[in-house]
């Protein structure tokens, strides 16, 4: 299996945003030192979530300069918020930036406060999404002497030429659907590209049982993928990036240690996801960007079953084991999760050197 880094962190406070960016940077520095496959990072706005996520593309093509044996993800894109010229335009400029080693997730977004900070109501984002992914493979396939690609939808244009740079390879960069609706699954499948496997099932977001539901939306991904006649190399590809996605990850050297400093991690988190939690509730003001699920407490067993994965190195290699049997091929790691204070960042660094130094190697 893959080992990749999701860089996930908050800031409570404007002026804690510069030494998260200072401090992020080393931590995908250490994961490249370290020898892990990839750093991912989110999409977000305005919220303090990830701050440098409202550019990502750019933070990853800084990172890209400085790590250039790094794969680079996206954990993931909001494609309602994107423009289809500027997403396609910036995913064919860091694929050429990372010599085709980037990644691509897509998503409709799950947080009406940013969405409206963009003029898109949350109810319509699963269309817009859609019109915008039909755009961007019309803008990747055109050519310059093809009719011009018009662009009717919530975003609109008219493109004469083509996208310039092209893409990187012969195919765009691979692009990783989240394997929960069957649309989504189809997708990857369809096109030989990885997926994201959810842990859960809407409309309840957690639970603990989470290899049920793992091991019942890759089935569904790889059934698919196996029919759709790629190439061996295209499916082992596809396959090797196929991820299970972890928001917390804690090591410490016992179980009793690492219990009790996620506890600590996840009651900092909580109180930036309750700080959070009012401005979501203003956006979520009239019916067009009301939310149809909710995520429980960090505290809770399900959300922790769900999200977390923690213990002493033994601990977790165990825990890994039934996820390598399924044929996960990608463990991604929220390393940094919730305010990223110096002791937070001291927590991540030990996570960091205890997955290389111990689990990676019983899984290479």
């Amino acid at each position: 299996m893959r080992f990749s880094v999701f860089l996930n962190a908050r800031t409570m406070s404007a002026d804690a945003d510069k030494q998260l960016i200072v401090d992020l940077e080393q931590h995908a520095l250490l994961a490249g030192k370290l020898g892990f496959d990839a750093i991912f990072m989110p999409d977000h706005h305005f919220n303090g979530y990830m701050p440098v996520a409202s550019d990502s593309y750019m933070f990853a093509s800084y990172l890209a300069a400085k790590l250039p044996d790094m794969h680079f993800g996206f954990s993931v894109t909001s494609v309602p918020l994107h423009h289809p010229v500027r997403f396609v335009e910036r995913i064919n400029i860091l694929d050429h930036l990372t010599r085709g080693k980037l990644l691509v997730g897509i998503g409709s977004g799950t947080t009406p406060e940013e969405m409206i900070g963009f003029g898109v109501n949350y109810k319509d984002a699963g269309r817009i999404a859609e019109e915008n992914l039909e755009a961007a493979e019309a803008l990747w396939a055109k050519q310059i002497d093809d009719a011009p690609v018009e662009l009717t939808g919530f975003h609109q244009g008219r493109v004469l030429q083509r996208i310039a740079p092209t893409s990187y390879g012969p195919k765009h960069a691979r692009l990783m659907p989240v394997a929960l609706k069957e649309s989504s699954a189809t997708r990857a499948a369809v096109n030989g590209w990885p997926a994201f496997i959810p842990a859960f099932t809407p409309p309840k977001i957690g639970g603990t049982d989470p290899l049920s539901h793992v091991t019942k939306h890759f089935g569904n991904y790889h059934r698919q993928l196996l029919a759709a006649g790629h190439s061996d190399a295209t499916v082992a590809d596809a396959l090797s990036w196929t991820t299970h996605s972890y928001q917390c990850v804690h090591l410490a050297p016992t179980d009793e240690q690492a219990h009790r400093e996620v506890q600590e991690i996840l009651t900092d988190y909580q109180e930036a996801i309750d700080r959070e939690a009012a401005f979501n509730a203003k956006a979520e003001a009239d019916d067009a960007n009301k939310k149809t699920d909710r995520t429980g407490h960090a505290l809770t067993e399900d959300w922790m079953a769900t999200w977390c994965l923690y213990g002493s190195p033994e601990t977790v290699i165990n825990k890994l084991r039934a996820y390598q049997d399924i044929g996960i091929g990608n463990i991604l790691c929220g390393t940094t999760t919730g305010p990223l204070t110096a002791k937070r960042l001291a927590y991540a660094n030990q996570t960091l050197e205890l997955l290389a130094q111990h689990v990676v190697p019983a899984f290479k």
